[in-house]
């Protein structure tokens, strides 16, 4: 059983398949408390939901590619059976998590994407990163920064070298600002990173469900 803080069908909106449509499973709770954090009504609430009740839910959309996100969605047990059984449905799965949980569980499947986020100095929540978890993740994920500021640019430059990462590096404007200045930044200084907006945000706004 799973506390699902709610579904919904849209387009990715960040991260490795943006723009896609793609079946949401919005886990309820998170351990961390991220100062810009935009989705803390899924801190609580939600109801009680089986693994087979929302595969079967998954399967009524004209999409294979779900995104399990949260919160934190590895703070729930289920969530893994729930993995697996998407993936037995021939579903692409983006897995969103903060990068303060071990993923040493999460199925090693080629149609699984992590992504992962490093928390930058704005959030606050630095002292949870959990490095080790780069270690564990392969070609095909996604290391995510959420950049805020200087301070928070900076911080990704270094830790982008100090653990080498075969797959591709995200760095996103928090909130959607200041996007011309990070992008122009990156080209400057010629990073091996993507700059990608929060596209749901740019489409429509801080709506929910969406």
């Amino acid at each position: 059983m799973l506390l699902i803080n709610e579904t919904f069908y849209s387009i990715e909106g960040e991260g490795p398949l943006i723009g896609v449509p793609t079946f949401f499973i919005r886990l309820t709770g998170c351990n961390l408390r991220c100062t810009w954090c935009d989705s803390k009504y899924s801190f609580s609430g939600g109801e009680n939901r089986t693994v087979e009740s929302l595969v079967e839910e998954a399967c009524r959309y004209a999409t294979r590619t779900a995104s399990i996100t949260g919160g934190e969605p590895l703070l729930q047990n289920d969530v893994y059976p729930l993995m697996y059984k998407l993936l037995e449905k021939e579903f692409k799965i983006i897995l969103e998590t903060s990068g303060s949980i071990s993923v040493e569980e999460v199925p090693t499947d080629d149609n699984l994407i992590i992504s992962m986020d490093i928390k930058t100095p704005s959030s606050k929540m630095v002292e949870h990163n959990l490095y080790s978890n780069i270690d564990l993740l392969g070609s095909k994920d996604y290391l995510k920064f959420v950049i805020s500021d200087e301070t928070d640019y900076q911080f990704a430059k270094v830790m982008i070298n100090k653990y080498p990462f075969d797959g591709e590096i995200i760095f996103q404007p928090e909130g959607g600002r200041n996007l011309k200045e990070l992008t122009e930044k990156v080209l400057k200084e010629r990073l091996n990173v993507r700059v990608l907006p929060q596209l749901h945000k740019l489409i429509w706004g801080e709506m929910r469900g969406v």
